[in-house]
């Protein structure tokens, strides 16, 4: 049985999650527009900073905000962590003009977390021009 256009993207989207530099959670995008994939990322530390799977250490692990309502809400403490979202990194690596109307495929290896752009991800792809999101949950 041939693998829908979806799951296939999903796929390849898990395998740019294996790349990723982070000790907590492994996230891949890939960006496709008229069934050619524009760009990928995956998350990790910046270009030319340590990655914290090379150093055994994860900053955010070790320098936690203080846990309250508003902060454990998904999207925040981003002060704890160094890391470059997988959204973000595909996003940097595209032209606009090849965004427009393109869908992003998001991953995550840990198969309990349903991964959602976070409030920052989801304003940079909606300037990019980018239009759909599927996860492995559904399509938003």
């Amino acid at each position: 049985m041939r693998i829908d256009k979806d799951n296939y993207y999903l796929n390849i989207a898990e395998v740019v999650a294996s790349r990723s530099t982070c000790l907590r959670r492994q996230y891949g995008a890939v960006i496709v527009n008229n069934d050619e994939i524009i760009a990928t990322g995956y998350n990790g530390a910046p270009r030319g900073e340590a990655n914290c799977c090379d150093t055994g250490h994860c900053y955010r692990a070790e320098h936690p905000e203080p846990i309250d309502e508003l902060a454990a809400k998904h999207g925040n403490q981003y002060g704890s962590c160094v890391a470059v979202h997988a959204e973000q990194n595909a996003i940097i690596s595209a032209a606009r003009k090849d965004m427009r109307g393109a869908t992003l495929y998001l991953a995550c290896l840990d198969k309990d977390i349903n991964p959602t752009p976070c409030n920052m991800c989801d304003r940079m792809i909606k300037n990019a021009g980018i239009t759909r999101i599927v996860t492995r949950a559904g399509t938003f």
